[in-house]
């Protein structure tokens, strides 16, 4: 039994199975999941866990070496926003909305929070250790 790290079996094996290049799309609550990408779903209730409990939790095991995120966060939703800026100072660019939905089919994971704030959504890139 892990005793650390990410212990949901579901997420922690999706985790080892990415690979450079692929995308893992953390979303809020009300981001449309699109067919295809394996999801792991751990909204609970609304605001639980929250997008920066994910978000945190999965940069602690992954390589990331860009990051996607809404142009409408900025104004929406300005504590995610800066969270993101924080995160990926030199990695985060940002599409509409509706490219990001069009980007997420893409995905090779996909994290469903319980966040319920406006466009608390990130696609991260994953990237190698070497």
């Amino acid at each position: 039994m892990k005793k650390a790290g990410i212990l949901n079996r579901h997420l922690a094996g999706a985790i080892a199975e990415l690979g450079h290049g692929d995308g893992v799309l953390i979303c809020d609550v009300g981001m449309p999941i699109p067919a295809g990408p394996k999801v792991v779903d751990l909204a609970f209730r609304a605001g639980v866990p929250s997008f920066e409990e994910v978000l945190s939790g999965l940069l602690e095991e992954l390589v990331v070496e860009g990051a996607t995120a809404a142009e409408e966060v900025r104004e929406a939703n300005p504590k995610a926003s800066a969270l993101l800026t924080d995160r990926f100072p030199d990695a985060l660019s940002h599409v509409s909305h509706e490219d990001l939905k069009t980007l997420s089919a893409d995905a090779r994971l996909i994290v469903r929070t319980g966040e319920a704030r406006p466009y608390a959504n990130v696609l991260l890139r994953c990237g190698v250790f070497f």
